[in-house]
């Protein structure tokens, strides 16, 4: 079916999401269509680096993409302006400069709002470090290195609410090794407490054998574990916890004494997204139908973290269901394999397939995990350890960062080694 008008694409947010859906709903636009990136942070970092940032493994210069001049070369209009509030029954995004942008598609790629608040003295302004964003890495490293001067007890893990818990994990055992190096490790006790119901549990309810890799590291690494642990509050140097039973009970209260912390909070939807019914939930993520397509706004479509999925429960204490990195990409490419579709008079019919690949570096070794999909049940529920997933890690990181600085989303070489391994991003799905 032809077209008779030309349509003004709207992507709001430039993380993982949002630089991927930029650069694949460019190719998949019309010749008099356009494109407009919204974003708060002009500037791309690869938050999977950020356990490594925060122990000075990296610099965040050397995780850090400038978009401006990638999204000029691409053809691609920027506006590195915070969004303040969406009006989807208007089809319009005011900014924060009192300026606003007018739509014909909005792709919602906001990321989460940090819901560091919601846990009297947790988070960065409180007594807690965190790597959910480079600049709170950056201050985690400083801080780290003021404790390896006078080391104590370290407290990580992730509280409750959290959805995002591979991080905690790998900063844990980074940490580990860090220690180890500097050879100081003898003098710091370390707990990891979490939200889940059982070490490795991930919010997906474990992966292949998640729980016995997981807990296994712990053991190796002289690292005790509390699980389904419910934050009560944070003092300086001093972390206040209960322990929940199956019955929603309290089992034990426990303090907890650190000289340093970081634990992964729990995610909200942004603030101009927040209490819009119809578009989001009462945490704010955005409500989707199988094509990444919003059931009340159908010009509108969500990508990445921003987007509202079920747990998988229920657990004792909430936690949240990730949205790994290839989930993500499976999200984009749905999307913008949908939104050409409407553009050419057609009904949308792509469905991510929602597979999980993660590599969770520990510094010297590592687990690896696929999960397809990644909400059970499952056609493939693997994992596995070794060095070779630190080695993988480091070459992805790379790899990763060349792509968004040359404003690819995927070459054909990574097609191809992924239709190899047979974990492909899109659903094939019949229609009558």
């Amino acid at each position: 079916m032809g077209r008779n008008a030309v349509a003004h694409i709207v992507i709001l947010g430039a993380g993982l999401g949002g630089v991927i859906m930029a650069y694949e709903m460019k190719d998949q636009m019309g010749k008099g269509d356009t494109l407009t990136v919204i974003t708060k942070d002009p500037i791309y970092h690869f938050v999977p680096s950020n356990p490594w940032v925060a122990v000075n493994w990296r610099t965040r210069e050397a995780v850090e993409v400038d978009l401006a001049p990638v999204f000029a070369r691409r053809g691609i209009d920027f506006r590195p302006m915070p969004a303040t509030r969406v009006h989807p029954d208007q089809n319009r995004v005011d900014l924060a400069d009192g300026s606003s942008i007018s739509y014909d598609f909005l792709i919602i790629a906001t990321g989460p709002e940090l819901a560091f608040d919601e846990i009297e003295g947790l988070g960065p302004e409180g007594y807690t470090t965190s790597i959910c964003h480079v600049d709170h890495a950056t201050e985690a490293a400083a801080k780290f290195e003021e404790f390896c001067k006078n080391p104590g007890p370290i407290v990580t893990g992730a509280v409750q609410g959290a959805s995002c818990f591979g991080p905690a994990y790998e900063y844990t055992f980074i940490l580990d090794t860090e220690l180890r190096r500097r050879r100081i490790r003898d003098k710091v006790p370390m707990t990891f407490v979490t939200a889940e119901p059982y070490i490795g549990h991930l919010g997906l309810d474990g992966v292949g054998d998640t729980k016995g890799l997981l807990e296994g590291e712990m053991r190796q690494h002289h690292i005790k574990f509390i699980t389904s642990a419910r934050v009560k509050a944070v003092e300086p140097g001093k972390m206040t916890i209960e322990e929940i039973a199956d019955d929603g009970s309290i089992k034990k209260t426990t303090e907890l004494p650190f000289a340093f912390s970081m634990m992964l909070p729990s995610f909200r939807g942004i603030g101009a997204l927040r209490g819009i019914e119809g578009l989001v939930n009462p945490r704010g993520f955005v409500l989707i139908d199988q094509h990444q397509q919003n059931p009340t706004y159908r010009n509108v479509f969500a990508v990445g973290v921003c987007v509202a999925i079920p747990p998988i429960g229920p657990t004792p204490v909430p936690c949240g269901i990730p949205k790994t990195g290839f989930m993500i990409e499976s999200m984009v490419t749905a999307t913008a394999n949908n939104i050409a579709q409407i553009l050419r008079g057609e009904q949308p019919t792509h469905q991510g397939t929602w597979n999980a690949v993660c590599l969770a570096d520990f510094g010297d070794s590592g687990v690896a995990f696929v999960a397809q999909p990644q909400i059970p049940p499952r056609n493939v529920n693997w994992s596995s350890s070794g060095v070779w997933v630190h080695n993988a890690k480091i070459a992805f990181e790379k790899y990763f960062i060349r792509k968004m600085r040359r404003g690819e989303s995927e070459p054909f070489y990574e097609k191809a080694m992924l239709d190899i391994l047979g974990i492909g991003k899109l659903k094939k799905v019949t229609t009558d």
